[in-house]
């Protein structure tokens, strides 16, 4: 591969880093095309760009980049597929599906502005709570006592709009 070639895909790389907020490092050793298909197929409907990258120009493209990635580093061997997203759980969602057969395995993440390095951290970051997720957890926190409010009046109204009927109907 010429240098120009290399500098070009870094510079990608280093576009997508920035592009996407959470990406996954994954490890493919071992899988057949017909596997990749399937993982490319699933990663497209769940809303990820997966590209198959060298180690070496993944390391430069994080070199390059603004934040520090240098716990990743020790994770950029063998075949490695980066799994790009805007939610951080989706893809360990998907992942999860395959732990029995244990390709693809995930090698480390960078989710929610915090790295994660090994496999086992796979339930940690499928726990973890995309955005839209936690609003709908506080809208609906915020909501609650209101409804209880609500509730409590309608049902004092009705108590109230009995007793004044059977006081009415009462013979005097």
């Amino acid at each position: 591969m010429k240098k120009e070639v290399k500098d070009t895909i870094v510079v990608e790389l280093g576009q997508k880093l920035k592009e996407y907020s959470h990406f996954y490092l994954v490890d493919v050793t071992g899988m057949n095309a017909g596997a990749t298909s399937k993982l490319r197929r699933e990663c497209f409907k769940n809303e990820i760009k997966m590209v198959v990258v060298k180690n070496t120009l993944l390391h430069k493209a994080f070199e390059a980049s603004d934040v520090d990635y240098e716990p990743l580093y020790g994770c950029l061997k063998g075949n490695t597929a980066v799994l790009f997203c805007n939610t951080a759980n989706v893809p360990a969602k998907m992942l999860k599906g395959y732990v029995k057969e244990s390709i693809p395995a995930l090698k480390a993440a960078y989710a929610e502005e915090s790295i994660y390095v090994g496999a086992d951290k796979l339930e940690e970051l499928a726990a973890l709570k995309s955005k839209d997720e936690v609003i709908a957890d506080i809208v609906a926190l915020l909501q609650s006592p209101a409804k209880n409010v609500v509730s409590a009046l309608q049902s004092g109204a009705h108590t109230i709009h009995g007793v004044l009927k059977t006081l009415g109907e009462r013979p005097e």
